[in-house]
């Protein structure tokens, strides 16, 4: 996606709406930035309804046949899963277990379940009610919904962003869990979910407050611009698991202000911006910008909720993917 497809923002024009669901001045923010954090876009109802739903499959699902699948952020050398129960959740609703959940000496679980999973995926926006409920399209009536208004509908946001078939895909709740959640070094969310030419933003809701104590996001402001996604996160070559591979597309969206062109910091180490958010709120994050979070060592866990969208029109969905599209399509935000 590229700023060239919204509504130019003006001085008399900052507060106007874009397509309903976001102002000019956060369409302009959001593409300057790289991402944009909207305060109370969700309802204290909704994300007790959310946060309700995530304990009930935590609480649900039997430990007797799971694989004890861990998932690695692949920091510090660490190889990333790849196993088949990992490579055939994108139709699914599995269970994901944090690395420092297990005894060193016997392998075993350390902690109760409930305490123990890092991630629930990847198809929550299909399988689960409360979580589909959000991509709902009664509830995204004719012009959208009112700029900053609660539960403002994700289409109306993505109608700001300027996609014309917007596609959801990869959702799924991420529990950094307290004393054990673990860091997620900086990446780009298209070398994970990769179109050519990239197009992929991620919307990223707070179920909890998220704070520099419990792990919350980091940010590298305009990254999104001068940094190319020069890797791509596949199925390893002959099957048999996964494996990060160097980009042969695109490694930009489409315009003139994104490029390895574009001056990057001139700083020796970038400034990341710290992202503490409130539960209820939404941040969007372009599949361009670096981000990160650190561990969580505190008593206080943080449980988000996430999904991600990508352009159905024009860009090409690369079958070399680690997602597969399930066997319907993947499912589209609106129909115009």
């Amino acid at each position: 996606m590229s700023p060239a497809a919204t509504t130019t923002s003006t001085s008399s024009a900052a507060a106007a709406p874009v397509a309903g669901g976001l102002t000019a001045e956060q369409v302009a923010s959001f593409w300057r930035d790289g991402y944009l954090v909207i305060p109370d876009a969700l309802s204290a109802a909704t994300v007790a309804g959310l946060l309700a739903e995530t304990r009930a499959l935590l609480a649900g699902f039997s430990l007797a046949s799971h694989p004890l699948t861990r998932f690695s952020t692949g920091e510090s050398g660490a190889a990333h899963v790849g196993d088949e129960y990992f490579l055939g959740s994108g139709d699914q609703v599995r269970f994901f277990f944090e690395e420092d959940a297990f005894d060193g000496a016997t392998g075993a679980l350390a902690k109760p379940k409930e305490r123990a999973v890092n991630k629930i995926g990847h198809a929550l926006h299909a399988l689960s009610a409360p979580f589909a409920a959000l991509l709902d399209p009664a509830q995204n009536p004719p012009g959208g919904a009112a700029p900053g208004a609660r539960d403002s509908h994700p289409a109306a946001v993505a109608r700001a962003l300027g996609f014309r078939d917007p596609r959801c895909l990869q959702s799924m709740v991420i529990c950094k869990q307290p004393e054990i959640g673990g860091a997620v070094p900086p990446h780009q969310d298209s070398t994970f979910l990769y179109t050519d030419p990239p197009s992929a933003v991620g919307f990223w809701y707070a179920l909890e407050d998220a704070t520099a104590a419990n792990g919350c996001l980091s940010f590298l402001p305009g990254s999104h611009r001068w940094a190319p996604v020069r890797q791509r996160f596949v199925r390893a070559a002959g099957g048999g698991g996964t494996e990060f591979v160097d980009n042969d597309g695109a490694r930009f969206p489409p315009g003139d202000e994104y490029g390895e062109r574009v001056a990057a910091p001139a700083a020796p180490e970038p400034a990341y911006v710290l992202g503490e958010v409130s539960a209820g709120s939404l941040v969007l994050i372009h599949g361009n910008l670096l981000h990160k979070s650190e561990r969580n060592l505190s008593q206080k866990g943080r449980i988000i909720y996430t999904f991600h969208i990508i352009e159905g029109d024009g860009p090409t969905y690369d079958e070399r993917n680690w997602l597969r599209p399930p066997a319907g399509g993947l499912t589209r935000l609106f129909r115009d």
